[in-house]
Formats: C-alpha cells, sequence, structure tokens
C-alpha cells in the first residue's frame, strides 16, 4: 500500500467510526458505547473464525486469533488504530455537547 492510501483510508475510518459512534452515542444516550465496541469490530475484520467457534472450542479460537492479531502489519495496525481514535473523538465530542447544555446529546 502506497502512502496515499494510507492517508486516505487513515482519514475514512477515522470519520466512518465518529460517525457511527458519534450515532449510536447519542441514539443510546450513551458516551462510550462505540469505544467499548470496538475492539469486537476489530476481531470480526481481523479474525476468520465463526462466531460460535468462540463458544465451542474457545481455546483454539483464541489461540488463532491471537496469532493473527500479532500478524497484522503496520498499515492495518495504523488504519484500525484510527479507527479507534474516531471512536474515542465521537465520546468526547458527545460528552462536550452534553456539558454545553445540548439535552438531545
Amino acid at each position: 500500500m502506497n502512502l496515499p492510501q494510507l492517508i486516505i483510508s487513515m482519514v475514512l475510518f477515522l470519520i466512518l467510526f465518529f460517525g457511527i459512534g458519534f450515532l449510536l452515542n447519542m441514539v443510546l444516550r450513551s458516551t462510550w458505547i462505540m469505544a467499548l465496541a470496538y475492539p469486537i469490530i476489530v476481531i470480526l475484520i481481523v479474525d476468520n473464525v465463526a462466531f460460535f467457534d468462540y463458544f465451542t472450542a474457545p481455546v483454539a479460537s483464541f489461540s488463532l486469533l491471537g496469532s493473527e492479531l500479532l500478524a497484522l502489519h503496520l498499515v492495518d495496525i495504523l488504519v484500525l488504530g484510527s479507527g479507534f481514535i474516531g471512536a474515542i473523538v465521537a465520546g468526547v465530542v458527545i460528552k462536550m455537547l452534553r456539558v454545553r447544555g445540548y439535552q438531545m446529546f
């Protein structure tokens, strides 16, 4: 992946998860729901194991998850990290809006 693709991907993930996090925080009237749900989303993106395999074969599933997380490249970590930053910024913005008196948030 070249540099312009990396920058565009990072900005897109940041904006995407900021928007999703902002809407979820507003609708569910919570502050950090997307920041708490983001690790689960990353696991679903990275891992190739079916969801129910974590309950039927947990040792094999979690060991495979650990090896796949350690095998991520720097580019993948940067893109996923920018999405996490977007989720955190959404929580901060919601909190700031509530402090300033916007009751709908």
